[in-house]
């Protein structure tokens, strides 16, 4: 309800943030998390369903972005918050190269430069200033929902 009714109207240019994908990157890094793929199919399919774009494209781009962060988990594993910021990138410019190459397949004429300069940038900056308190967040929840065994 967050994604559609508060956030989706605060835009910079014609680019807006994705909760769903912060939320999802930030889920999906946390060490003791295992329930990332459930997550990113129920968001994909919710996105999906509200979004103008078929669902199965929305779908794909979050299970793709998941499956590219437990590979990042893996590789950079000292700063969190740099993987978050690593994945939102790549989250945002996944699901606008999908979105954009669905467009193209179907006959629609995009001007590249200004999809780029218009949409995605402001996009990616939307959410990597999103990403700062939901990684608080999620880390916390996470943390919550996890504890440590040393903790009693």
């Amino acid at each position: 309800m967050i994604q559609i009714g508060i956030i989706s109207r605060v835009n910079l240019l014609s680019g807006s943030a994705d909760v769903f994908l912060a939320i999802l990157i930030t889920w999906s890094l946390q060490s003791k998390v295992r329930t990332a793929w459930f997550w990113a199919v129920v968001a994909g399919l919710l996105v999906g369903y509200v979004s103008g774009l078929p669902w199965y494209l929305v779908l794909v781009g979050y299970l793709i972005i998941i499956g590219l962060s437990y590979l990042v988990q893996q590789r950079i594993w000292q700063s969190l918050l740099l993987e978050v910021f690593i994945m939102i990138l790549f989250g945002t410019l996944i699901n606008h190269a999908l979105s954009i190459g669905y467009l193209v397949v179907i006959g629609t004429n995009i001007n590249f430069v200004e999809v780029l300069s218009l949409i995605t940038l402001p996009s990616i900056l939307l959410n990597l200033i999103l990403a700062i308190p939901i990684y608080y967040l999620i880390r916390d929840l996470a943390n919550w929902i996890h504890p440590s065994e040393g903790i009693e």
